[in-house]
């Protein structure tokens, strides 16, 4: 049944990109009468911000879901949602991307991503680049320039109040630098590169709400994110923006999630752009095989993803398609390929299953009567992971036994001894109490 169903979602998207050249100017003309639902009096205040390329997702599970991922948080797409996840990712990946956006413009990308228990790590690499080429009245090549946008990230995130039933608040922050790069060509505006410096700073928590299967994974997360935050870059704003998300699993292999997207400005005379939201699932099929959907709202663009995932041991495949204003369904635009790498999770589910099985040794000398035993298993599991909840509450259960036993036993000693007889030795009676008689 689940090789049947990705054969029918495989089929379908293959045949929705066959189809799609030939039915372009109806395309155009829905999409324009959807665009016209959500905002009937087009576009307001967008476009009015420096660095877009802080805005365009990298790809990967972020985008296939709408870029409904504040709260989500499973994979590098973090980076760019909320930069507390790093801190709760469960391994250690290198993703590198490659995505056509509209004509020659092309993105490049790369993020790695490292947790050390509690403490998450992460960088990021993005490059922009859209080459422009002049000609002359008569056809010749007059100029060829190259336009380019590079954002560099840096982070870190910590995992607070982590433990066995509370799973933790995880706060992170990025550091982002930015670098535009224009050559100064004749006809064209001078000195138009410029540089930026912007952070980010999210809280994301995760615990389990509604859940209708048993597992050790949280099932429900809440998650704010402030995003590109920082001073203007040749008096035009950076597309800061705050983010709250919910993402909910009712079942194993579904996940919903949504996105309200709330554009800021930090110049009081350039008014912010429309508040936005996104939303995203992601269905997985197989072991191997994951599709996802979304849907973002921002500004007068409406945009539809399509996604699906691929895994094969430590090696998954990703790939994207974008239908919004600016793609063209005769060309491959906005559309996204995503290699990464998965490294392990340096030991931890390993270390997780032997806790597991030797707290279920110390229950069975509990039930058998062994409290030293229970005693001795319980702080081996402590000093090895102290966040491990069950095994204090039975430490302390144990030492509350142990001292009601010794009370119990205190309460059976008599209260008082017999008086010691004052007479001679072997019980003879006393000649002086007898002498008054």
């Amino acid at each position: 049944m689940k090789k049947s169903a990705s054969f029918l979602i495989i089929s379908f998207i293959i045949s929705c990109a066959l189809a799609a050249p030939l039915s372009a100017a109806d395309f155009a003309d829905t999409y324009g009468y959807i665009v016209g639902i959500f905002d009937p009096q087009g576009p307001q205040n967008t476009g009015l911000t420096v660095f877009p390329t802080l805005m365009i997702p990298m790809g990967g599970l972020s985008e296939g879901m709408g870029t409904a991922y504040t709260a989500v948080g499973r994979d590098v797409g973090y980076l760019e949602s909320n930069p507390a996840a790093s801190s709760v990712m469960d391994y250690t990946e290198l993703a590198i991307q490659h995505k056509n956006l509209i004509a020659d413009a092309n993105m490049e990308s790369m993020v790695y991503t490292i947790r050390l228990d509690n403490l998450g790590l992460g960088a990021g690499l993005k490059f922009l680049h859209v080459p422009f080429t002049g000609y002359g009245s008569y056809g010749q090549q007059t100029t060829t320039f190259r336009y380019t946008e590079t954002v560099a990230t840096l982070n870190a995130a910590y995992n607070f109040l982590h433990g066995f039933y509370f799973n933790g608040l995880a706060f992170g922050a990025n550091l982002k630098v930015a670098y535009r790069g224009e050559p100064n060509v004749p006809g064209l505006i001078e000195n138009q590169s410029a540089f930026g410096i912007m952070g980010d700073a999210g809280l994301l928590a995760r615990f389990n709400f509604l859940k209708f299967y048993p597992s050790r994974t949280r099932n429900f997360s809440i998650g704010v994110a402030a995003k590109n935050f920082g001073p203007p870059a040749l008096g035009e704003p950076l597309p800061s923006l705050i983010s709250a998300g919910i993402a909910y699993s009712p079942l194993r292999p579904l996940l919903f999630a949504f996105d309200l997207n709330v554009p800021v400005s930090l110049l009081p005379d350039v008014p912010p752009a429309p508040i936005g939201f996104a939303g995203g699932v992601d269905v997985t099929i197989t072991d191997f095989f994951a599709t996802q959907a979304g849907f973002l709202l921002k500004g007068g663009n409406p945009r539809v993803s399509l996604g699906a995932d691929v895994k094969l041991a430590n090696f998954a495949l990703h790939v994207n398609y974008i239908l919004d204003m600016t793609t063209q369904l005769g060309a491959l635009d906005n559309f996204s390929v995503q290699v990464r790498f998965n490294f392990g999770d340096r030991g931890r589910a390993a270390r997780e299953k032997k806790i597991e099985d030797q707290y279920l040794n110390a229950l069975d000398a509990l039930a058998h009567g062994d409290y030293d035993t229970t005693l001795k298993l319980c702080r081996e599991i402590i000093s090895v992971d102290p966040s491990f909840d069950p095994a204090r509450e039975t430490i302390k259960n144990v030492l509350r036994s142990i001292d009601l036993q010794q009370q119990m036993e205190q309460l059976k000693k008599p209260t008082s001894e017999p008086a010691p007889q004052t007479g001679g030795s072997s019980g003879a009676p006393d000649s002086t109490a007898n002498s008054g008689q």
